[in-house]
């Protein structure tokens, strides 16, 4: 299994990298045009529907969803990876440096959140503005005209959907396990065994199946606050801990970069003579994004009605990409700070990159200690995202599932996660995830064609009800 599973992965990768980067370029635009666009006031739901959550809640809930142990696993060893194996430059120059802070910018920017924005947008339209049930078939619909061909084609995408939010999400459980069980052992020299790994996973799973059954209200709501202050107490920290100035003139030379060089980039321009290079980082990240898009789509869409087009847009794309790159200069600087060697030595353990960092600047073992507790919290808002997901999958699109199942599907998942760490499978599953993601390449571009087809018939809709309404006003005045 693991060979063909390689095997697979390596051939979809190496044949289909176009693809995915002109895709995610397409998704990119389309979310853009779309907000700026005569449809950006519609709203997510009823003409008079008012947000559910505040938006510093509502960020916090959709970041920890999307993102939270990503930037945490990442955030120091990209950069660090980039700056030792650069393309086209001497490893450990500055044109390294510069060549790792666009590199990272390009990974972690707008667009991984443009292929969430794109799932959310759909389905917050569909669910709460046409009432109809919170599944991916149902935003292909409009698209779909035949009854039997939709039931078939649903039935199929559903179950693929609920497959790749259980393999996406077990892999990035896996991957936080290891991390905090390889910081506990760095900062406190407890020993990385078995044993640790599962009681860290039975601990955090019985807090997000509690948290998860207590609703979006109560669990995941105030756990998404501890997150963002959490974040922003270690951010800011280590941004006044570390080469503060450095930290500041590399972030905004990085954000020029990354502007001029947004659509070359995206593209994969300049890097014909280094296509391994390519596929191994950018085609890797943009088809791993595309993997978690049905779980953080639906999470997103789920906690953001009453939301105009607009708002919901720049919301989801932005913010959170504006925060992700301030994380990624924080923490890159501070690693490449330290040099070339520190770089390669740092690398070569990626779950401890970001402590063997933090171990070299002040209050080093504080924010350690910190950074491990966010890790907990994250690990634990996107498992209970995910939990409440695959039960609203299971349950017809179902907003508020029955709590049996979301029970039913956390232990699940536990359970997946410890058979994964103990058969040490989870880079065959992140292979596994980015090729079961590959139908959705093509289920995102009949959704950006489906909504828009939605949009033009509803608001014609809307403009011939005008204009009888103003046609009878004239009539009796």
């Amino acid at each position: 299994f693991n060979l063909i599973t390689k095997l697979l992965f390596q051939n979809l990768i190496a044949q289909f990298s176009p693809v995915y980067l002109i895709l995610m370029l397409i998704i990119t635009i389309f979310c853009i045009c779309i907000a700026f666009s005569k449809y950006g006031n519609i709203k997510l739901g009823k003409d008079d529907d008012k947000p559910e959550f505040s938006n510093i809640v509502w960020f916090a809930m959709l970041f920890g969803a999307g993102m939270g142990i990503g930037l945490v696993f990442f955030g120091a060893y990209e950069p660090l990876c980039h700056l030792a194996n650069p393309v086209g430059v001497t490893p450990g120059s500055e044109d390294a440096l510069r060549f790792s802070m666009q590199q990272s910018f390009m990974h972690w920017g707008v667009q991984p959140w443009a292929a969430y924005c794109l799932i959310g947008l759909c389905l917050g339209y569909f669910q709460f503005r046409k009432e109809e049930p919170g599944l991916i078939s149902t935003t292909l619909a409009p698209v779909l005209e035949n009854k039997n061909c939709k039931k078939k084609v649903g039935v199929v995408v559903d179950t693929l959907t609920v497959f790749t939010t259980v393999i996406g999400v077990a892999a990035s459980l896996g991957l936080g396990t290891m991390q905090i069980c390889s910081g506990i052992e760095f900062i406190f020299g407890i020993e990385n065994t078995i044993f640790l790994k599962l009681l860290i996973v039975t601990v955090v799973a019985v807090i997000y199946i509690g948290s998860a059954v207590s609703g979006l209200n109560n669990g995941m709501k105030k756990l998404s606050n501890i997150n963002l202050i959490l974040a922003t107490l270690l951010l800011i920290g280590c941004f006044f801990v570390g080469p503060t100035l450095d930290i500041i003139k590399e972030f905004f030379i990085g954000i020029g970069n990354y502007v001029k060089e947004f659509l070359p980039q995206s593209l994969g321009i300049g890097f014909s003579n280094n296509k391994d290079w390519l596929n191994d980082w950018r085609v890797f990240y943009w088809a791993f994004w595309i993997s978690w898009t049905p779980f953080v789509g639906i999470f997103i869409a789920r906690i953001s009605k009453g939301r105009t087009i607009k708002e919901f847009v720049l919301g989801v794309t932005v913010l959170p990409a504006i925060i992700s790159l301030v994380w990624f200069a924080v923490f890159g600087v501070m690693g490449m700070e330290l040099g070339l060697n520190f770089a390669k030595d740092a690398i070569v353990i990626t779950e401890t990159s970001l402590f063997k960092v933090l171990s070299h600047y002040s209050l080093g073992t504080i924010f350690s200690i910190i950074a491990i507790v966010l890790l907990f919290t994250f690990f634990i808002t996107s498992a209970n995202s995910s939990i409440y997901v695959l039960a609203m999958f299971t349950s017809n699109g179902n907003l508020n599932p029955d709590n049996k199942k979301k029970v039913v599907w956390g232990i699940l998942q536990a359970l997946f996660a410890i058979v994964l760490i103990l058969s040490g499978g989870l880079d065959t599953l992140q292979k596994l995830a980015i090729i079961v993601s590959f139908p959705f390449a093509v289920i995102m571009l009949i959704m950006m064609y489906s909504i828009l087809k939605t949009l033009k018939k509803d608001t014609k809709y809307k403009e011939k009800i005008k204009e009888l309404n103003d046609t009878k006003n004239n009539i009796n005045t």
